[in-house]
């Protein structure tokens, strides 16, 4: 009889499981965003106290010395030698600007990386005609939170978009414990010119928090619910969200780069 209890109960979670709705095709990934916003203040200052307190403790080896990442090199020359200002990449007069809305953790934001971006940044940003932008958002969970933090330290570094090349390169599976310290350390490390210390010191700081916050209001703002998002316009005006089809939807972004760009 118990065994008989079971197999239905098994059966009936499967079918519960196969009815269970599926992910909306082109939403890559979309969020209750009235979950994620409300809490992003919090959850973004109690991980930094959380990070301050381990610092404090001493709960960590020295972040300097360390393992490097292989092949580094090659992933991070599609930015090389272009023009880094925080969180932007390329000349500050550059006509338009994208803004992209990326989670570390988000294997589309990936794909976004890998596929779209190297042709964007050779054939509009080292023209001079395009500006990128990034904005960071803890979508899929704790792991998100850490390459965030990560990617806004090193933007205090002007290092940014090294660092989010090679955390992608070395993306794993969602909210699997890939995204650690000891890998955004190593990936720090790779890349010539950043502090690693500092990195890893500004992670936990109360600026980086503050700047999470605005990162989740802005979304609020713009209607974010999904990862990559991108924003197109004329630098200074108003930016448009560029409808995807896929998150390497290339010919979708350079048509709204055309329509932005002056006449």
């Amino acid at each position: 009889m118990a065994s008989g209890t079971a197999t239905r109960r098994k059966r009936a979670a499967e079918q519960a499981r196969a009815a269970a709705p599926r992910q909306r095709p082109g939403s890559f990934r979309t969020v209750d965003r009235r979950l994620w916003v409300a809490g992003a203040f919090a959850v973004a200052v109690a991980l930094a106290v959380a990070v301050a307190l381990v610092n404090a403790l001493g709960g960590t080896s020295d972040p300097r010395t360390g393992a490097t990442l292989p092949d580094a090199t090659e992933s991070i020359a599609v930015v090389a030698g272009v023009s880094q200002n925080g969180l932007a990449l390329g000349r500050p007069d550059a006509a338009v600007t994208l803004v992209e809305f990326v989670d570390m953790q988000c294997p589309f934001c990936r794909e976004f990386e890998v596929e779209a971006l190297p042709t964007l940044v050779a054939d509009h940003v080292r023209t001079g005609a395009l500006r990128i932008e990034v904005r960071g958002l803890e979508f899929t969970g704790p792991d998100s939170g850490r390459g965030l933090r990560a990617l806004l330290a090193a933007a205090g570094q002007n290092r940014l978009f090294e660092l989010k090349a090679l955390l992608f390169a070395n993306q794993g599976p969602e909210n699997s414990g890939w995204l650690s310290q000891d890998l955004v350390e190593a990936a720090a490390r790779s890349v010539p010119g950043l502090d690693v210390a500092r990195l890893a010191d500004e992670m936990g700081s109360g600026a980086i928090a503050e700047r999470i916050g605005e990162h989740a209001a802005e979304a609020e703002r713009r209607g974010v619910d999904s990862t990559p998002t991108i924003f197109v316009g004329k630098t200074g005006g108003e930016l448009r969200r560029v409808e995807l089809t896929a998150p390497s939807d290339l010919a979708a972004i350079e048509r709204a780069i055309a329509a932005a760009a002056p006449a």
